[in-house]
């Protein structure tokens, strides 16, 4: 039987580990410190292991057909990729696919192997509702490429018990802080919009959710542009709004104020320590305590106009909280991530670097799951 090779098992990888021992797959956990992988398998009984986490080990005992699991940093993953395709094995991480990750593509396809990445929350299940909202507007009677389409995809969590800071860590800082520092790219009014920094372009959002509207700021993050192609929209799409990003409380970039005022002044090697200083400073005033829920809001939207008037507007929309087993962060990247790892196995995804699926059927059953896991994916159709 094929090996799941899970690489790091920091607290927001649980959830998806325990599932994947309970559904009796066999598994081999990775950390550098063995102790935290032992804690993410505590009481469970099943087909696996822990071992210390070293490249060499690692090679060592993947088989192949086996798949490779990398919830590490990011600049790991195309390493680790690597040394899966060498020993004849499977990827899958939920981070961005990087060029460096799209240039093993050939390389997974000759070999009828899968690198799969884009498989957690956001990257993740972004990409499946946005495919499902564009598969309703295609089948339905409004659909023209000419219509004015506007889509917004837009991701955030936060405390369920706001704070005066407006935010709390899941896990190191360092990454939401070097996100401050990079530009991102969207579609509005039909052109597009470089944003140097993200607090330039915050606006407010009214969200649709299962408990009612609520208004968050928002902003784009990185560059939304190539997701356009990846969900159908076609070169001759009159698109007029097409943006992905990331949602914040109200009064967060009051809040956060002084701090964007410092990142704009750092740079080079000095900046990238006090980057870290800051990180390290944040981690210890601003992480969740034990046992205090953060909260996850997705909200994915798809509007449509001809002549100026709306013809086809639907948006769906996750609104979850942690509980006592975990936090929603937790549960919404690693689940996916360990749904992923069994479409690999079971041979539903295709061979190659790929994002999330497009398939509905596959997207179907992963939130069908979801659902009896206690997730509400709310369908909203604003034409009613």
């Amino acid at each position: 039987m094929a090996r799941i090779h899970w690489i790091g098992t920091g607290l927001s990888t649980v959830p998806g580990i325990r599932r994947l021992i309970t559904q009796g797959r066999t598994i081999t956990l990775w950390n550098r410190t063995v102790e935290k992988a032992h804690e993410a398998a505590a009481g469970l009984t099943g087909d696996f292991d822990v071992r210390e986490f070293s490249m060499d080990a690692l090679s060592e005992a993947v088989q192949p057909q086996d798949v490779v699991v990398s919830m590490l940093p990011g600049t790991w993953h195309v390493a680790v990729a690597e040394l899966a395709l060498a020993n004849n094995a499977h990827f899958v991480s939920s981070s961005y696919v990087s060029p460096e990750m799209k240039a093993l593509d050939a390389r997974g396809l000759e070999a009828s192997l899968c690198l799969v990445n884009e498989v957690g929350l956001d990257p993740g299940l972004d990409h499946l509702l946005a495919h499902l909202l564009m598969a309703d507007y295609r089948s339905s009677p409004a659909f023209d490429p000419a219509n004015a389409h506007s889509f917004r995809s837009y991701c955030g969590g936060f405390p369920k018990i706001p704070n005066d800071f407006r935010y709390k860590f899941s896990w190191s800082p360092l990454g939401v802080l070097k996100a401050l520092k990079s530009p991102a790219r969207s579609i509005k009014g039909g052109e597009v919009v470089d944003t140097l920094r993200p607090w330039h372009a915050i606006s407010p959002y009214k969200a649709h959710l299962p408990g009612g509207e609520e208004t968050f700021q928002a902003y784009p993050n990185r560059d939304s542009t190539p997701f356009m192609a990846e969900y159908g929209f076609g070169e001759d799409w009159n698109v007029q709004e097409f943006v992905r990003g990331t949602l914040r409380l109200n009064g967060w970039s009051d809040a956060w104020a002084d701090i964007f005022a410092e990142i704009e002044t750092l740079e080079g090697e000095a900046g990238d320590r006090r980057l870290e200083e800051m990180s390290d400073q944040f981690w210890k005033a601003h992480s969740y305590d034990e046992g205090e829920p953060d909260r996850v809001v997705l909200c994915v939207e798809l509007e449509v106009a001809k002549d100026g008037e709306t013809v086809w507007h639907k948006s769906y929309a996750l609104d979850s909280a942690g509980t006592e087993d975990g936090s929603a962060m937790a549960r919404l990247v690693s689940v996916p991530v360990s749904m992923a790892i069994e479409a690999v196995l079971d041979g539903r995804i295709d061979p190659g670097v790929s994002a999330a699926p497009s398939s509905t059927d596959l997207i179907g059953a992963w939130l069908d799951e979801l659902k009896t896991r206690g997730e509400t994916f709310a369908l909203f159709d604003h034409m009613e």
